[in-house]
């Protein structure tokens, strides 16, 4: 009996020490809060979920499971988020999430390659394992990537290059099993620059992959 009682005592104290509570805002891209449908899962398998309806949101994890979270309004664009238990600062995770307006495309903001190349640097992948989910989330959904670079060096070279990247990108989307179908691309090497700045920073903003939903 007494060591029923202590073995109830530490799965109770495990317990408690491996909740995490998940938090954040949906906001649009001018962080205004935007009242959405909000899903969230144990992933990949789904076998925990819940669904809120709010321009908040919070709950609890457990354990060393990532959650995917999925956030839906009308007139924007659904986004998806994975959340890891590794990301926990003193028992909580906080994470936003930002929806674009239909019409707009999406930055993907960490997507990384080696310099030069279409090589995908490993630091991308979690990123790029949220817009996986966002797809899987959304089974109707298509989506054109859209590479482009700074505007150094040779025009037509640059259009390689951004072809190249985003044919990457959709190699590792497909990989994941998203069927290539959902998946265009397009390339505009650098005659779309979103900063005129002749310095490195605005370079390397202009060097992105943006992501346009065709379909929802």
């Amino acid at each position: 009996m007494i060591r029923l009682l202590i073995g109830l005592l530490l799965l109770t104290t495990l317990a408690q020490a491996q909740q995490i509570e998940v938090k954040g805002d949906v906001t649009d891209v001018r962080g205004r809060k935007v009242k959405s449908k909000i899903v969230y899962k144990s992933y990949p398998t789904g076998g925990i979920s819940g669904t809120l309806n709010d321009s908040t949101f919070s709950f609890s994890i457990f354990g060393s499971s990532k959650y995917q979270v999925t956030a839906e309004a009308p007139g924007y664009i659904p986004r998806t988020v994975i959340v890891d238990p590794k990301e926990a600062r003193n028992g909580a995770i906080n994470r936003n999430i930002e929806l674009t307006s239909t019409g707009g495309t999406v930055v993907l903001n960490h997507l990384i390659f080696a310099q030069g190349k279409a090589v995908i640097d490993p630091k991308s992948y979690a990123e790029l394992d949220e817009v996986v989910a966002m797809l899987k989330e959304n089974s109707k959904m298509e989506i054109q990537l859209e590479g482009h670079t700074d505007n150094r060096g040779n025009a037509e070279a640059n259009v390689a290059l951004s072809q190249s990247r985003v044919e990457a990108v959709k190699k590792y989307l497909v990989a994941k099993g998203i069927s290539k179908n959902r998946v265009m691309t397009k390339a505009f090497g650098g005659s779309k620059p979103i900063a005129t700045e002749d310095t490195e920073e605005a370079r390397a903003n202009n060097r992105r992959v943006e992501m346009r939903v065709l379909k929802q």
